[in-house]
């Protein structure tokens, strides 16, 4: 894109940008995304892992949860959520966009060939006049989103690249009208109207296919992210319910009433459970499932089992992975109650401070009972960590520590993002 300084060359007249110089830039451009997402780069994967774990709940927290279609055309988005051309209105994509345009200057006005000096003049100009064109068509392309999100992805890129050349041809045409640059041969102008054409149509396009690439290589990773978490879930459900009956089972013998009323609440349980599908649930509905089977072991422990609840300070709409709290209960009434004839305290205490949700789950501990881990348990806990690791990345933890005659099993994960999109909806 070329602004006209008004210098004299002892040739020809030069643009800033001439067609050479952005053809090796296309050029450049094109190899970098060719590596980028080609196969090869299946090797880098985990690189870029943490971008589609975090696009992956943002996804599950706005409760798309219908299943997969293997025939899904995904040429044609199925909103503005995943419409390939990023929110470049956002602050981030904003700076990231103007820096890569100066950056594009600044190397088109090194390259220019048989100059004295460096052109700091020449480089201004050129950089205000890009920037213009960079801005205006941010603009409109945040503005134009939800209507070009209905396309599909062809003409949707067709049109986003001509609104592009149209910008550019707008702006070299003011910057004509007011002699920005100084006085052409009147057969330049029609040449330096299609320079700028066919720049602005390369780079647009150039840089559209890497929008492109870029979302399906990430709607591809959510979806195996999407399909591991599924099959994760899938584990945990029967854990959950064989363990149930294992405790209504205890109960038949002993008290056929109590038996028959946990028989009556487990059914609610599962239906509460089986309403809402999903990866992410709300922290209420976390908590109501993990108090219906707390209800249950109570007709078997009776007095033994005491709880103790600290969860006033989190939010209801808190968004938590489905059957995260209960492994951990019974972890805790397995090593914590099952073994003392006694029984003892289960400590319940959750927290959200600074965007990052906490949880803790504690029991008495005798390091002279030494009672055998269970199998089922270990699992389940191996599963509450490889699903917060597939959902929130390094960031999520889960930890067990012994002191003071307690067992604490303790989570934590970001979701501030994750509540704001979903309260926005």
């Amino acid at each position: 894109m070329q602004v006209r300084t008004g210098r004299k060359f002892p040739a020809r007249r030069k643009s800033p940008l001439m067609i050479t110089d952005t053809s090796a830039c296309a050029a450049g451009c094109s190899s970098v995304v060719w590596i980028t997402f080609s196969p090869a780069s299946r090797h880098f994967g985990g690189l870029f892992r943490p971008l589609a774990m975090g696009s992956l709940a943002r996804f599950e927290a706005r409760a798309e949860t219908a299943p997969m279609d293997k025939n899904l055309n995904i040429s044609k988005p199925a909103g503005p959520n995943d419409f390939f051309v990023p929110e470049l209105c956002q602050p981030e994509a904003l700076l990231t966009t103007v820096l890569l345009a100066e950056l594009l200057v600044l190397v088109l006005v090194l390259a220019e060939p048989m100059l004295p000096g460096f052109d700091w003049g020449r480089l201004a100009l050129t950089s205000l006049f890009v920037q213009w064109i960079v801005l205006l068509s941010s603009a409109l392309l945040c503005r134009l989103r939800p209507l070009l999100a209905r396309l599909q992805a062809m003409w949707a890129g067709a049109a986003c690249c001509a609104l592009v050349i149209g910008l550019t041809l707008g702006c070299t045409a003011v910057a004509d009208y007011y002699d920005l640059g100084g006085p052409l041969p009147h057969d330049g102008e029609v040449n330096l109207y299609l320079r700028h054409a066919l720049i602005s149509m390369i780079m647009s396009a150039l840089l559209l296919r890497y929008f492109y690439l870029q979302s399906q290589w990430r709607r591809q990773e959510q979806a195996e992210l999407r399909a591991r978490i599924e099959s994760l879930q899938a584990r945990i459900r029967p854990h959950f319910l064989f363990n149930s009956l294992n405790s209504i089972a205890s109960l038949v013998v002993t008290d056929s009433v109590r038996a028959e009323q946990a028989v009556l609440d487990l059914s609610d349980l599962f239906r509460a459970s089986l309403a809402r599908p999903g990866t992410l649930v709300s922290w209420s509905e976390e908590l109501e499932l993990a108090q219906r089977y707390l209800s249950i072991e109570h007709y078997r422990l009776g007095e033994r089992l005491q709880l103790q609840w600290e969860v006033d300070d989190v939010p209801a709409d808190l968004p938590i992975p489905q059957l995260t709290l209960q492994p951990l209960l019974e972890n805790a009434l397995i090593y914590g109650i099952q073994p003392r004839i006694e029984g003892g305290l289960v400590q319940i205490s959750a927290n959200y401070i600074d965007g990052v949700f906490h949880l803790s789950v504690s029991n008495p501990y005798e390091d002279g009972g030494k009672p055998l881990a269970s199998r089922g348990t270990q699992q389940a806990l191996a599963n509450i960590d490889a699903r917060l690791a597939a959902l929130f990345g390094p960031q999520a933890s889960l930890s067990v520590e012994r002191r003071d005659g307690r067992h604490y099993t303790r989570l934590r994960y970001p979701c501030a993002r994750l509540m704001q999109e979903a309260r926005s909806l």
